[in-house]
């Protein structure tokens, strides 16, 4: 299995566990409540909502990930979001260490 099948699978059992927010209001509060601790930017995400949330997760010393498109991260989650925060530190982790970062 390579590493995107596996981060994709491991996106599913945060969103099980609980532990990932999604849509933009929420994944935005999330960010500023440094609740936060690893953001998925779908790629083909507008590119205004895309700089805003860039620049939200630099600001606030969040690493993000824009790898994976809507129709590949909707699958994964089993909800139709263009970003998904991650609010759980082993996940982030584990997703770094997928993503070699």
């Amino acid at each position: 299995m390579n590493n995107n099948q596996a981060i994709l699978n491991l996106l599913g059992i945060a969103r099980r566990a609980g532990e990932l927010s999604s849509g933009e209001e929420t994944v935005l509060k999330a960010i500023r409540n440094q609740d936060a601790k690893f953001v998925f930017i779908a790629q083909d995400t507008g590119e205004s909502s895309s700089k805003k949330f860039q620049d939200k997760c630099q600001f606030y010393h969040i690493e993000y990930d824009k790898t994976f498109n809507k129709q590949q991260l909707n699958q994964a989650t089993g909800q139709k979001r263009t970003v998904y925060a991650v609010t759980q530190l082993g996940f982030a982790r584990k997703f770094k260490e997928l993503l070699n970062m």
